[in-house]
This record gives structure tokens, C-alpha cells and sequence, in this order.
């Protein structure tokens, strides 16, 4: 807290207070004409601030903008969701906005007997968390490639037929061949609502 208040002062209209021990809204004043960019750009050197000049590692969520202060406390609870989605299904992102949760914003508003059942329906016995590694990692490369196999294969510096055989070993566990967009899309999906239901079960504990 002591650090953010260096950065930002209330001189300027900011605010800023402890949720816990762990959590820290800023309320920021923005300038006429403000947008995600600038918004963006802040989250971003909280980030890199906190890390370099303290040693801490940070995630830094925030809602859309308001006009009015009755309305902070909707943007605090989009907030609020922006960071338990991006800690769920964007683990490698230390800025998450709630205008760009994508599909896990709807996966992490869907309820657990669902998921259940549809983890259940996609995957049978099999348990996604005992999947192969490294067969995970390709798929997951191929998908940053938008399923080009010769760009996958040349930044995992793999030929392409041990890509080609690490996404048919997955084929004939799952039944999905994610090499087509359908069947993509579906795995993609189901490994999201899998570590939702994973986040769900340690929040059990």
C-alpha cells in the first residue's frame, strides 16, 4: 500500500485501500479521454513496479470505467471476477481486464454439476490432469498457432511427425482430433472447465 501511494496521490483524485491482507483496490481518476489503452499501460507498471523495485509478484485485475461514484462498487466486483478468472484460465497473464476474460468469464459463471457432467461426457474415465505433458504443451503451442502445424513444429524445434504424433496419441485417449476446429474448440473448452473445477475443488479444502 505504501508503495502504490507513492505512485499515485490523492491530490489528483486517486484513492487508494487495503481489502485484506493480500488484496488492494486503487481507485484511479482518469484523464477526459482515457481508455483501456491507458489503463492497460497502468495495470502493466504497477506490475513491472512492484516486481523490480519491492520483489513482489503481483496480479493487477480492474473493471470497466465509471462515470459516477455509486458505480465503483460494480467495477470493484468486475474486478474482483477479472482476478479469480485470470488466476483460473490466464495463470501466465499478471493484467487481467474484465472486458477481455473471453469464454472463462462464461466457464466461471457456469455451475459446478454442469461442468462436472460435461467433463465427464468429453474425457469418460479418463483423468485430464494425468495426461501426457508434453502432449499438452504441443497442443497448447498448437493452438497459439492457430492449428498450423509447420510453425508449431518449428517453435518446439520438433519434427512435424513427432507433432503429428504426440496430437494422434491425444486422438486416441480423447477421441478428439484437435487438428480440426471442432474438435479444437471442444478440447480447448473442456481443459478450461477442467481447471475451473480443479480451482473449485481446492477452494473445498
Amino acid at each position: 500500500m505504501e508503495f502504490l501511494r507513492g505512485m499515485f496521490s490523492s491530490q489528483s483524485g486517486d484513492f487508494i485501500t487495503a481489502v485484506d491482507e493480500s488484496s488492494v483496490i486503487l481507485i484511479k481518476s482518469l484523464e477526459e479521454g482515457d481508455g483501456s489503452e491507458e489503463i492497460e499501460q497502468t495495470a502493466q507498471t504497477i506490475v513491472d513496479m512492484m516486481s523490480t523495485e519491492i520483489m513482489m509478484n503481483v496480479r493487477v485485475a480492474y473493471g470497466t470505467v465509471v462515470q459516477e461514484l455509486k458505480d465503483v462498487s460494480k467495477s470493484y466486483k468486475e474486478a474482483m471476477m477479472a482476478l479469480d478468472v485470470g488466476k483460473i484460465f490466464y495463470v501466465e497473464k499478471k493484467v487481467n481486464s474484465y472486458g477481455s476474460l473471453g469464454i472463462g468469464r462464461l466457464i466461471y459463471q457456469l455451475p459446478a454439476n454442469l461442468c462436472r457432467i460435461f467433463i465427464e461426457e468429453i474425457f469418460g474415465d479418463n483423468d485430464p490432469g494425468n495426461f501426457d505433458e508434453e502432449i499438452v504443451t504441443t497442443v497448447n503451442k498448437f493452438f497459439e498457432n492457430n492449428l498450423n502445424v509447420s510453425e508449431t513444429s518449428r517453435q518446439l524445434f520438433v519434427h512435424r511427425n513427432t507433432l503429428v504424433y504426440r496430437v494422434e496419441k491425444l486422438q486416441k485417449s480423447t477421441g478428439l482430433d484437435v487438428r480440426t476446429f471442432d474438435d479444437a474448440l471442444t478440447f480447448k473448452i473442456a481443459m478450461m472447465v477442467y481447471n475451473y473445477m480443479r480451482y473449485l475443488n481446492l477452494l473445498d479444502k
